[in-house]
């Protein structure tokens, strides 16, 4: 079982990150639990503007798609700026959409995407309100994507209005709603990945396409 941790800040590496903190607490959770993990941040990409899989020349989405494909639990992390997601995750977001209109990525005898039986929650930080605005947009995209997204998988922290002391200043590692918001994510991301492991999903899409194709005909 691994979980794949997609940092969306936009301080390329060795810059410190917020964001990489809260995931970092995160890390050590799964390991706990016998999950492996892997950390990415997105800007050290140079992900190009799109929806297709290849951008063309220089674009490196296609090597974070192949990490998204083989890890059974993904979260996205994203810091909040003016009260949205950071322009990286959104990027990430459209940049998934090609699961819809790509045949490669769908199962032939059913028609799942190979987001079926992975599960996703998702990580926030900033100084200011907009965690649950950014935790909601994030999950319904991800989803729509064919992820499954058990109970209580999100975990934030926000500071101050009008900015102030971020995550590791304030001393956000000892807040208590963050703690727990986040050993639930740990634990329920986990769960639900190893239940799916053993008893996927078997929806048949492509059947289920069909009849719906039938029952909207028009005269």
């Amino acid at each position: 079982m691994k979980a794949l941790f997609i940092n969306c800040t936009l301080k390329p590496s060795p810059q410190f990150s917020n964001t990489g903190a809260l995931i970092e607490k995160a890390e050590q959770q799964f390991k706990d639990n016998g999950i492996q993990t892997e950390v990415i941040r997105l800007v050290d990409y140079d992900i190009k503007p799109g929806t297709d899989i290849n951008m063309g020349k220089g674009d490196e989405w296609p090597s974070v798609l192949d990490k998204i494909k083989k890890c059974n639990i993904l979260i996205i992390a994203t810091p909040i700026w003016m009260g949205h997601i950071a322009s990286t995750t959104q990027r990430m977001i459209e940049r998934l959409d090609a699961i819809f209109h790509n045949e490669e990525f769908a199962d032939p005898i059913t028609g799942q995407y190979f987001t079926y039986n992975k599960v996703a929650g998702c990580l926030i930080t900033g100084n200011e309100d907009g965690a649950h605005a950014c935790a909601a947009q994030i999950l319904w995209a991800l989803q729509e994507l064919g992820f499954t997204i058990p109970p209580n998988v999100n975990a934030y922290w926000v500071g101050m209005a009008g900015g102030g002391e971020d995550y590791v200043e304030a001393g956000g590692e000892k807040f208590f709603y963050t703690n727990y918001t986040l050993r639930w994510m740990i634990a329920n991301l986990t769960y639900f990945a190893k239940l799916l492991k053993t008893n996927p999903i078997d929806s048949n899409l492509r059947a289920l396409k069909e009849l719906a194709k039938k029952e909207s005909k028009r005269d």
